[in-house]
């Protein structure tokens, strides 16, 4: 069977439910011969008749009544297919590089300040993979650092920096800076910073292989990513491991592992987080979005700061 033409089925059920052609033309802006042809295009598909003409109007056929239900449901679920993809009737759906970092602090800020706008949270694994899903339109936004300029980013997507997150010094209770209440970064080198998570090739790598470069530290990514438990679990029992976080990191341990976040300052380095989006988007909660980003500022600590190079 051909396709079903929806604008056939809806004019049948607008015909229904008034019960004379003229009525449902005029309910649907066409003419009465419109209707008709409709009406007559469907009942040719469905081989029966949906109608019988009387001197008041038109009357269903026992086809009609049996086809009506469907009808409905079929124009019910082409509405609600078209609902689940039409800006502003749809969430918007926003990535984000971790549910415990600080883009998804960003994302519930924005959420209390705007709870009537409905959020489809993803985590993408890394930018490249998130660009290409603002370009095919999966996602609306990503929150990522950005490691190249503005004009090399592909046609139509658009990025501006939103958020400087510094970064913290994560010990466990016997390490050398456990006391500390703030260290600088080049106080770093010499201690061994471990950081399994790190994979080659993305954007957070990029990050701290340069900020690693930059005071002169090493940051050892070996052993398999477990997670951020076992990983708490080795550094709580070290002397000699520590690990960067987030300043907004959302993390819980047992008390017992009294572990300390430590300030790292002069300068303070920062995580450059980035709003990326494609810039014909037409999503209005998108607009909000940006607004709301712009009006709470990036964030930067009043200290000097430490961003890579291609971040400045």
């Amino acid at each position: 069977m051909a396709a079903m033409d929806l604008d056939a089925v809806r004019t049948f059920v607008t015909a229904a439910e008034t019960g004379r052609l003229q009525d449902a033309a005029t309910t649907l802006s066409v003419t009465q011969q419109a209707v008709s042809k409709r009406v007559a295009a469907l009942e040719k598909e469905l081989a029966v008749r949906l109608f019988t003409r009387t001197p008041r109007g038109v009357r269903l056929t026992i086809d009609g009544q049996a086809f009506l239900p469907h009808a409905r449901a079929l124009l019910d679920t082409a509405e609600r297919a078209m609902a689940s993809v039409r800006p502003g009737s749809r969430a918007l759906r926003v990535d984000v590089i971790g549910r415990r970092l600080g883009p998804a602090a960003l994302l519930r800020g924005f959420h209390r300040a705007c709870p009537q706008v409905e959020l489809d949270v993803v985590t993408l694994f890394d930018a490249k993979e998130a660009v290409a899903a603002i370009r095919s339109g999966t996602i609306d936004a990503s929150f990522r650092a950005v490691t190249v300029p503005a004009r090399r980013l592909p046609d139509g997507i658009a990025a501006a920096r939103v958020h400087d997150e510094p970064v913290q010094l994560l010990t466990g209770p016997q390490h050398a800076l456990a006391t500390a209440r703030a260290v600088t970064p080049a106080q770093l080198a010499g201690h061994r910073i471990w950081m399994p998570g790190l994979v080659a090739g993305t954007e957070w790598a990029a990050y701290y292989d340069e900020f690693a470069t930059e005071f002169g530290l090493t940051i050892e990514a070996t052993g398999p990513d477990f997670g951020t438990d076992p990983l708490l679990d080795t550094i709580a029992d070290s002397p000699q491991l520590a690990t960067l976080v987030g300043e907004q990191t959302r993390m819980v341990w047992p008390t017992d592992q009294d572990l300390r976040r430590i300030t790292l300052r002069d300068p303070v380095p920062v995580y450059p987080h980035s709003l990326i989006w494609r810039s014909d988007n037409p999503h209005p909660a998108l607009a909000r979005l940006r607004t709301y980003l712009d009006s709470a500022g990036p964030g930067r600590p009043d200290a000097e700061t430490w961003a890579p190079h291609w971040a400045r």
